[in-house]
């Protein structure tokens, strides 16, 4: 444990000198060796700190992370620079985001320099110079470097062999899975997990959003041939087109990222309830705590119901403290296969057209994948148009459709918007309007309220009663119903009940759901008891699987009742 106030080492949970409650993580720092002209990883409590420890010169404070520069990059970087292409073959190349060290000296490549370049022009120079390109003197600095920092790698393999070992011992080792994403994280995350227990045969589930880089479709069928023995499972929403949706609801932004749940986590769901019905698992996941403000607020072993995506399952990472250098480490001195999107100088190998992609990465898409950028620009530029953006061009090119929120512009923001009137006739009775008819999908819809019964209602009015699951006393009154004013209604009334009030909320939920359904699986990774599912297009609700634990109502854990209402709600 770390204060971060005292900067001490301690056994305790709470600084004994200041009473700050101290870190797991102690703090490491990289520093730069001129003599040997590589990166040395030390933490605060190294007994020999600020010298080399191969040799003995004194290291100057570089940064606070660092990845490598691949000579695939170092050619592009030397393009950009207007160098003599290769002038850097023979120097050490690291970088830390935007930041480039070469040979210890610094330098910032500027975001704008990207929307100046001609990127043919580039592609041109690449492919010419490419032949002459070597890995020659990078390879020689990776094992100058692995040798410097060994002490560092063993600590952190060794930990992690007793993390993983220790969190493991809770669960059958078939009810053990690595999520795979075809990154370095999770390569890592996997390879040392299955060194941890000595088992190359546990599942892997690789979520494919259909948004991979070309890169990551690679890697993932290499990886799987040299992994014959694990049991490898991919997760693909076959039903639904990133495009269609995009024209529907909207691309997705920084702060709403509605392909996640579509594309990755309810597929992944999938998977995971046809293998392990209602069965808890463990997942180890390669999260770490430095890469973004939000991650560094996760727990390394995860299962509240608030954090956790997909409820069946306990999240473990045993990288999380590790930074990027020592991914970086670790696969160097494993000698483990890994995604080529790095070499071209990619940090992160998620899915390509992110909103979160930094400028670097979509201007890197550019050269690698042009025809994908270009259909994609064409995209968001007809989409600017649709909402009644004044200068689509600069929209798009500025980033700022990324900082986009709510369906403003969408005809689909209707469907989200709750709309009733109180009956004049009835007490605590509204009447809902309704996209689409009235149908056994919205009677299904209220499952988790209570029990169904078809019977007991007045059947001249086609009424459907919902009933108390423990005292069978009628709760909810539903019947389709005829008004002018809209074309398909439903009057729902509530009764026997104390809070009225909180029972329509959650009845204005599973009506928003009706109306505005995308069918983004959300619904399926919130449900712990598997009894959400979507078949042939249709919102179900399985009765003999729901335990009314009413996380599918609550706005806790799903905000408006529907994910939609995040997406497409409007000022």
């Amino acid at each position: 444990m770390w204060c971060k106030t005292c900067n001490i080492e301690t056994n305790e949970d709470y600084c004994p000198i200041c009473n700050t409650k101290t870190i797991e993580d102690i703090p490491a720092k990289i520093y730069w060796c001129p003599d040997c002209r590589i990166p040395i990883i030390q933490d605060e409590t190294q007994a020999n700190k600020g010298i080399c420890p191969v040799c003995n010169t004194k290291i100057k404070y570089m940064s606070a992370d660092l990845r490598p520069v691949f000579p695939e990059e170092r050619l592009l970087i030397e393009i950009l620079l207007e160098k003599k292409p290769n002038q850097f073959i023979k120097s050490s190349v690291w970088a830390s985001n935007s930041r480039y060290y070469i040979d210890g000296k610094s330098f910032i490549l500027p975001s704008k320099l990207f929307n100046k370049i001609n990127v043919d022009d580039v592609i041109k120079k690449i492919d010419k110079y490419m032949e002459q390109n070597n890995y020659i003197f990078f390879d020689k600095y990776i094992e100058r470097f692995i040798k410097a920092n060994i002490l560092r790698l063993n600590a952190l393999k060794e930990e992690a062999f007793l993390f993983i070992k220790n969190v493991s011992s809770k669960y059958k080792i078939e009810n053990i899975v690595l999520s795979f994403s075809g990154g370095k994280d999770s390569t890592v995350t996997s390879d040392i997990v299955i060194k941890a227990l000595s088992n190359p045969r546990l599942v892997h589930i690789f979520g494919d959003t259909t948004l991979e880089f070309p890169f990551t479709q690679d890697y993932v069928s290499r990886y799987r041939k040299a992994h014959m023995m694990s049991i490898f499972k991919i997760a693909k929403n076959r039903e639904q087109d990133f495009y269609n949706v995009c024209s529907d609801i909207g691309p997705p932004a920084r702060m709403m990222r509605w392909c996640c749940s579509m594309f990755k986590t309810g597929p992944i769901t999938r998977i995971i309830n046809n293998l392990y019905r209602n069965q808890q698992i463990l997942t180890f996941y390669g999260v770490r705590k430095s890469e973004s403000v939000s991650r560094s607020k996760y727990n390394r072993v995860e299962n509240n119901a608030e954090s956790v995506k997909i409820q069946q399952q306990t999240v473990a990472s045993p990288i999380f403290f590790w930074k990027d250098i020592d991914i970086w480490l670790y696969i160097f001195s494993e000698k483990i296969d890994f995604n080529d999107a790095y070499r071209l100088g990619y940090d992160r190998v998620g899915c390509w057209c992110c909103p979160n992609n930094t400028q670097r990465a979509q201007f890197l898409s550019k050269i690698y994948m042009p025809e994908q950028s270009k259909k994609w620009r064409a995209f968001l530029i007809d989409f600017a148009r649709k909402i009644g953006k004044p200068d689509p061009e600069v929209y798009v090119d500025t980033g700022k459709w990324k900082a986009r929120q709510g369906g403003n512009g969408l005809v689909s923001a209707n469907d989200v918007k709750i709309k009733f009137t109180n009956c004049t006739t009835e007490d605590n009775a509204k009447i809902y309007k309704l996209v689409k008819p009235f149908d056994d999908e919205l009677i299904g819809m209220f499952t988790p309220l209570g029990k169904i019964s078809r019977d007991l209602g007045q059947k001249i009015l086609n009424e459907i009663l919902i009933l108390d699951v423990k005292t069978n006393v009628p709760i909810i009154s539903i019947q389709p119903f005829g008004e002018e004013k809209y074309e398909y209604t439903v009057k729902i009334k509530t009764m026997n009940v104390a809070d009225h009030e909180k029972l329509q909320r959650m009845i204005q939920y599973q009506v928003r759901k009706f109306n505005a359904c995308r069918k983004c699986l959300k619904c399926e990774s919130l449900c712990k008891a598997g009894a959400i599912s979507i078949i042939a297009g249709t919102y179900n609700i399985d009765s003999n699987k729901c335990i009314r634990c009413k996380m599918c109502v609550t706005a806790k854990y799903l905000e408006g009742g529907c994910m939609m209402d995040k997406y497409l709600r409007t000022k």
